[in-house]
């Protein structure tokens, strides 16, 4: 009997294992999509760019097999395996709170037909790190440590030609992929995410330990929208680090995506709420004046070079620099006393690579209310951290280059006393 493999953040066809499950029952199978509203509706054009880049990248590779559909999974995936007269569906598990809850009303509705998971987006999917004593961990470095001897396995040795594919026009009911009009400063799908890989390992994952925190360098990765829609596997990517210290420095931030995913998963509420609920009567800003930092901050006019440098490349590219997108960070929470979830909200609608676990516990770790070990007295001094991580000025003034003339703004707030300002009012709630 066919199957129905439905893909979601597994936009490829290598080191797929829900394609090779979907295959093993020796019937045709039936590629699908579905673009859920409320997820068009949450999500910013560059990021619906990508979706629909990389979704017409994965027809092209099944020579037009894939079928495309709008609507609410739980309506649809059933609608769809009545159709084709699916034995089951296949799909990559999905751990965000949004996609279990999508799953479940899925699952449901599918009444007797099994809704198979298999594999996900991460080296070790979350829950499996767990304490000795089953409990899961709150601060990364123990759970890098229990990671690393984990371990994880091979790719899967997936591919088009695992599976004898369904027409989708004899099935109907498809649309054509949209377009949202965005323009991406890198190429979208598989093809594009094993190219700029291959490009990253040979020229720059030696010198990464390194030059990592060097916004002024054009030598990180750029793989983070290609892991955020599975163009890539994480699995892929780790058989090519090898033990030099530019190969572990970029492992181990493989790892903090897991974790982060693995906190999210353990405590859902964590993607809007603080994690440390302690912080939440840490008095934040939002008269008429913060409205306006807020907005300042957005267009980057806030009168410090590398936070309006960083926040004008956003702006303009959808993607930032993570050194800058933690001293940016800081800023709002720390200079402008602005609760996080506003900054994570637009980098939301701006970014390109828009995760929820990385994006919320990211921000969480620099406003120092998630799993930290390091807490809220952490502030990055702009200035300072310019100087460092941009000692020429080259990336502010290849994002603000009237920096040096008068038209320039002056500063919006007096970092020094804005940093004693946000510790008093840490200090009123420990």
């Amino acid at each position: 009997m066919p199957t129905l493999l439905w893909f979601r953040r597994d936009l490829r066809l290598r080191d797929l294992p829900a394609l090779l499950d979907a295959a093993a029952a020796d019937g045709e199978v039936l590629a699908c999509f579905v673009l859920d509203p409320r997820l068009e509706a949450s999500s910013g054009a560059r990021r619906l760019q990508y979706l629909y880049d990389a979704l017409r990248a994965l027809r092209d590779s099944l020579d037009g097999r894939l079928l495309v559909t709008r609507g609410r999974p739980e309506q649809r995936i059933p609608q769809l395996v009545k159709k084709c007269g699916a034995s089951a569906v296949h799909v990559s598990a999905d751990f965000t709170p949004f996609g279990r809850r999508r799953d479940e009303a899925v699952l449901s509705a599918l009444g007797d037909v099994p809704l198979h998971a298999s594999g996900s987006p991460y080296l070790v999917s979350p829950g499996r790190i767990t304490k000795p004593d089953g409990t899961p961990y709150k601060v990364f470095s123990p759970f890098f440590s229990a990671w690393r001897q984990h371990g994880w396995p091979k790719p899967a040795a997936s591919g088009a030609e695992s599976a004898r594919w369904i027409d989708p026009a004899d099935v109907g009911g498809g649309i054509d992929i949209p377009d949202a009009g965005a323009e991406l400063d890198l190429p979208a799908g598989e093809a594009a995410a094993t190219d700029q890989w291959k490009v990253f390992v040979a020229n720059d994952l030696h010198g990464y330990a390194d030059d990592r925190n060097r916004p002024d360098l054009d030598v990180t990765s750029r793989m983070s929208a290609h892991l955020k829609f599975g163009t890539i596997h994480p699995r892929t990517m780790a058989v090519d680090l090898g033990r030099g210290t530019g190969a572990q420095a970029y492992l181990r931030e493989l790892a903090f995506r897991d974790f982060y995913a693995s906190v999210l998963g353990e405590w859902p509420h964590s993607v809007w709420w603080n994690w440390n609920r302690s912080f939440d009567d840490m008095p934040t800003d939002d008269d008429a004046a913060a409205q306006d930092r807020f907005e300042a901050w957005k267009q980057g006019r806030t009168g410090f070079p590398i936070v309006d440098a960083g926040m004008r490349q956003l702006a303009q590219t959808g993607w930032m620099h993570n050194r800058v997108r933690m001293i940016v960070a800081s800023f709002l929470v720390k200079d402008l006393h602005l609760p996080w979830q506003w900054g994570a909200r637009w980098f939301l609608d701006q970014l390109v690579d828009g995760d929820m676990a990385n994006n919320q516990h990211g921000w969480q770790w620099v406003a120092g209310t998630g799993t930290d070990a390091a807490p809220f007295f952490r502030v990055f001094n702009p200035a300072t951290q310019g100087a460092k991580f941009d000692p020429d000025g080259t990336y502010v003034r290849r994002w603000v280059p009237e920096v040096d003339d008068d038209s320039y703004p002056a500063p919006i707030v007096d970092h020094a006393a804005e940093r004693k300002e946000a510790l008093r009012r840490y200090s009123a709630i420990t």
